[in-house]
């Protein structure tokens, strides 16, 4: 949970651009890849991050002109990755115009439960974390190369010159 906003706003910098990391990295020839049939796609998981944006912070009564998660999805991963950028950008000021450092522990009602605005942020941050990692299972199926997120991804430690850890 976060206690500031100002510790909220780096952790979304770095998050959101992770998530345009995993976005970027998936060619448009690859966009409909499932686990099964009629199951979410790289695409669909990627529209689905970039509406829950808004989502998520109406939800929570905080002003924003990101997209309704009801929007139809864009035919293109580049169309997706564009809306993002837009909505990603938005979060930030958002919240702060909506909420100070002292509201982060007040609580809201928040999908059937009282979350506190500090919880909140952080299950945007988690909510996108969790998607990114079931899309990148679906991109090691289509054959692409994960990049790393949270440190290098095996094939990134070879072009670092050292061995993959065991």
């Amino acid at each position: 949970m976060f206690r500031s906003l100002a510790d909220f706003a780096h952790s979304w910098a770095y998050e959101s651009e992770s998530t345009l990391k995993i976005f970027r990295t998936i060619p448009e020839s690859t966009q409909n890849q499932a686990i099964v049939a009629g199951g979410r796609t790289l695409a669909s998981l990627a529209w689905h991050i970039t509406t829950s944006i808004g989502e998520i912070f109406r939800t929570a009564g905080v002003p924003i002109e990101a997209l309704d998660e009801h929007a139809p999805q864009p035919a293109t991963m580049a169309e997706i990755i564009s809306v993002y950028e837009e909505s990603a950008a938005l979060v930030v000021p958002a919240v702060q115009s909506a909420w100070s450092d002292a509201q982060l522990g007040d609580e809201l009602p928040m999908y059937g439960e009282q979350w506190k605005k500090g919880f909140i942020l952080s299950a945007l941050n988690i909510h996108q974390t969790h998607h990114r990692g079931q899309m990148t299972v679906l991109m090691r199926q289509a054959g692409l190369q994960v990049p790393g997120i949270y440190g290098p991804a095996e094939h990134e430690w070879a072009a670092m010159g050292l061995p993959a850890p065991a």
